[in-house]
């Protein structure tokens, strides 16, 4: 994941460089909305895999939103960013990887998310080896077991369902 987040910052800090030459040519809100387009969509792609990252590789994506922040701000390198944020409504790195999970297990439960994502997820009581457990009276969750095993540059997730074995090949960003 190293790979993959400090790719994802220099092209958002690449972005933010683009971005610093025309502050002056529009308003603050109008910068606000280029920033959540071209370096947020970045930032929030694949927010899922990202979760449970070291402190550090977190750090660093959150260098890239408090750049961000000055940057519409037009603030100086040492003032603080924390109210920036605050006053923009913007949530922290990790705050807002845990948010984006929290929606999608919400659009799994209710319906509205892919029928491969929805399909994977179950509740405690609705598995007949785990209904005598106290844990089936809560709104506990459930996902399905995998087997990371890697081959290559490949890493390949292998879960059973029912009687059918899905192998699922994922490029791997590691190195």
């Amino acid at each position: 994941m190293r790979t993959q987040v400090t790719r994802t910052c220099s092209k958002c800090f690449a972005t933010l460089r683009q971005l610093r030459s025309i502050p002056r040519s529009v308003s603050s809100d109008v910068l606000q909305s280029l920033v959540g387009a071209l370096v947020f969509s970045r930032l929030d792609y694949g927010s899922a895999t990202l979760a449970g990252l070291p402190k550090q590789l977190m750090d660093r994506l959150q260098s890239v939103q408090n750049t961000a922040a000055r940057l519409i701000f037009r603030a100086r390198p040492y003032d603080h960013v924390q109210p920036l944020l605050w006053s923009l409504h913007w949530l922290q790195v990790p705050e807002r990887i845990s948010y984006r999970l929290a929606v999608l297990v919400y659009r799994c439960l209710h319906g509205s998310a892919p029928g491969y994502l929805a399909s994977n997820l179950q509740h405690v009581s609705d598995l007949s080896a785990r209904r005598r457990l106290r844990s089936s009276s809560t709104s506990a969750l459930v996902a399905p077991r995998t087997v990371r095993a890697t081959i290559g540059c490949c890493i390949c997730l292998e879960q059973s369902a029912g009687d059918s074995t899905i192998i699922a090949a994922i490029a791997s960003f590691l190195q």
